[in-house]
């Protein structure tokens, strides 16, 4: 099955689209707990309680709430885990609990509840029991330990977040690729461009912000292969990396790649990361820039081009 490629959503946690056969899935839960409950259909119940916000004092706990999250009554449950996503990194203290309940498995608006508090809290001990949820048969369920383990971290949540990108939804893919260049898994890179290759747009993204010197200029070595727009995203953000993570050189060989297409797109792109550019960015950098908006300004398209007599 063939899935066309779609635009990424900038900006937002999705940056997605077949499935391609580069490592093993797990197929099916391996959870332990009740099959039952894993059988039945994800709740349309919004996410309740709101999350400590960043920098933020921790909000302690009240007494109690361990006893709420093993008490068996769902509203308790859900009052307790309420409670820990608004402590966000605040609800450490319960995080081992939550992810007992979600070790013995519980019904899937819980389960869902519960994933998700987990990434609130932040917690790379509970990479590990999300990994096992990033491969259950529900993708809803599949979706939010993706998304989590973007905020857990550790070695495990990157492992997990590595098989992800060849998961049979568009959106799990996606949400892995830019955990990845967010979490800066850069032993990644290798696996992303598999994953954009096979369709995944996010990909693009995150190796713009985790990749060598050589690997950017292999990315920009795509631009005319795949989308403008696709790749260039990804060019984006390696381009306004610091100096020492991507040199000068790379930097002017990406610029000197869009300028060759010649295109209303590539004018608009390269004016935009001329907007963009840091008053303290590289002269050298900013003067190819610079040098190249005004060579594609008048490309077939551009407003330089409409305006030309």
């Amino acid at each position: 099955m063939t899935t066309p490629l779609h635009r990424p959503r900038r900006g937002a946690i999705i940056r997605r689209m077949t499935r391609f056969p580069c490592w093993a899935v797990v197929s099916g839960c391996i959870l332990a707990g009740s099959a039952a409950a894993y059988g039945q259909e994800p709740s349309d119940t919004p996410r309740a309680g709101a999350v400590a916000h960043a920098g933020a004092p921790p909000i302690p706990l009240s007494t109690g709430v361990a006893k709420r999250l093993r008490s068996g009554d769902p509203a308790q449950i859900r009052g307790a885990l309420d409670e820990v996503r608004t402590s966000g990194k605040g609800g450490v203290a319960a995080a081992s609990t939550i992810i007992e309940l979600l070790r013995q498995g519980m019904s899937p608006a819980l389960t869902q509840a519960a994933i998700e508090t987990l990434g609130d809290v932040e917690n790379e001990a509970a990479s590990e029991v999300l990994g096992w949820y990033a491969r259950h048969r529900n993708v809803e369920l599949r979706r939010s330990a993706v998304e989590a383990l973007a905020k857990t971290r550790g070695p495990m949540a990157v492992r997990a977040l590595r098989s992800a990108l060849s998961d049979s939804d568009a959106a799990v893919r996606g949400f892995a690729a830019t955990a990845l260049g967010s979490t800066k898994a850069k032993d990644c890179v290798p696996d992303l461009f598999t994953a954009l290759e096979h369709n995944v747009p996010e990909a693009s993204a995150a190796i713009g912000e985790l990749c060598s010197d050589n690997e950017c200029q292999r990315l920009a070595g795509r631009v005319g292969n795949i989308p403008f727009e696709i790749v260039t995203s990804g060019l984006e953000e390696a381009l306004l990396r610091p100096a020492s993570e991507v040199s000068d050189s790379a930097k002017i060989d990406i610029v000197e790649r869009v300028r060759g297409v010649a295109t209303a797109e590539a004018n608009r792109f390269l004016k935009g990361v001329q907007k963009r550019w840091p008053a303290r960015g590289s002269r050298r950098v900013k003067q190819a820039i610079d040098q190249a908006v005004t060579a594609t300004i008048a490309s077939p398209g551009s407003r330089g081009a409409q305006e030309s007599p």
